[in-house]
């Protein structure tokens, strides 16, 4: 990504959750903040896109710039994975919590707002957001131009991740290695090297005692090669994302995961794809969501720092 700029990812995947809580039947999420947070500017610009795109999709729709950027926002490939993994990494989260896990790390924040929304549970939760600086510091900007209030409780951490460790970074911050800690990496692994990712989840399982969780999203990697990607959709989100300089660099292989995964310390509690988080949360198929086998989201538990190491 730029480093100048905000994440235009993040933005739109706060859009799209604000879109699913206020117009699809069955919402998973009740996360209007989207709309607020995502500043006018940004929407216009993401407006005057979508209108350029859907028309020269489909010359013969007639739609006005709001109409346009939420056709574009629900057809996207990543719609339905964003609303899924925000649902399971939150169910996970409370589980963990009512077993005694008090701290929160959002790894790659972005424009989430769970922190605007903290449910009672989480109320004794220390919550910790760690995002890059241009990021994090326009989130930062429009939750103050909300008027949003946070308790000393939610701390921010700003990080360029391809230059310093996670450990690094939660070293600058009130962060207790020593406690049972959640972490979630949302919407990330697929914008860095198969190598950062693995430095990456390493980090994070040297970060905190053995029992910490962490869930987060990748995709397989069969599908980063553009003669095998499952369907136009998927095609259209990769050109898109290149596009916003925010390209897909890596994948991993699911059959592998486990067996991998344990190299960094971590155990496989489960790993669903697409397809399989979507009948879990919308059996009924209510939202008709487009799901893509290819999109996982990961639960693991951390094993604690290597003895040897």
């Amino acid at each position: 990504m730029n480093p100048s700029i905000a994440s235009r990812t993040a933005l739109a995947a706060s859009l799209m959750r604000a879109l699913h809580s206020r117009s699809d039947p069955a919402p998973l999420l009740s996360d209007t903040w989207g709309d607020l947070l995502v500043p006018e500017s940004a929407q216009a610009a993401l407006r005057q896109r979508a209108m350029e795109r859907v028309g020269a999709a489909k010359p013969g729709l007639r739609l006005d710039g709001a109409q346009g950027l939420e056709h574009r926002l629900r057809s996207n490939a990543a719609y339905a994975d964003v609303i899924l993994r925000s649902r399971y990494t939150e169910d996970a989260l409370k589980e963990a919590v009512a077993r005694g896990i008090g701290q929160y790390v959002i790894i790659g924040a972005g424009f989430d707002s769970f922190i605007c929304r903290r449910p009672a549970w989480a109320e004794n939760v220390t919550i910790i957001e760690v995002d890059h600086p241009s990021t994090q510091r326009l989130k930062r900007e429009r939750l103050a131009a909300c008027g949003v209030t946070l308790p000393r409780s939610i701390e921010f951490v700003e990080a360029d991740l391809s230059m310093e460790s996670l450990r690094a970074a939660l070293a600058r911050s009130s962060f207790q290695a020593d406690c049972l800690t959640f972490f979630s990496w949302l919407g990330v692994t697929m914008y860095l090297t198969r190598e950062a990712n693995l430095s990456a989840l390493g980090s994070i399982a040297a970060c905190a005692p053995a029992g910490s969780e962490l869930v987060f999203t990748y995709v397989d990697e069969a599908v980063l090669d553009l003669n095998q990607a499952p369907d136009e959709s998927f095609r259209r989100l990769m050109a898109d994302v290149s596009d916003a300089g925010e390209a897909f660099l890596s994948g991993f292989e699911a059959r592998t995961m486990s067996e991998l995964l344990l190299e960094t310390r971590l155990l496989v509690l489960e790993d669903l794809d697409g397809n399989q988080a979507a009948s879990r949360y919308d059996p009924g198929a209510q939202n008709a969501f487009r799901t893509a086998a290819a999109a996982h989201i990961i639960h693991v538990r951390g094993m604690g720092p290597d003895p040897a190491a």
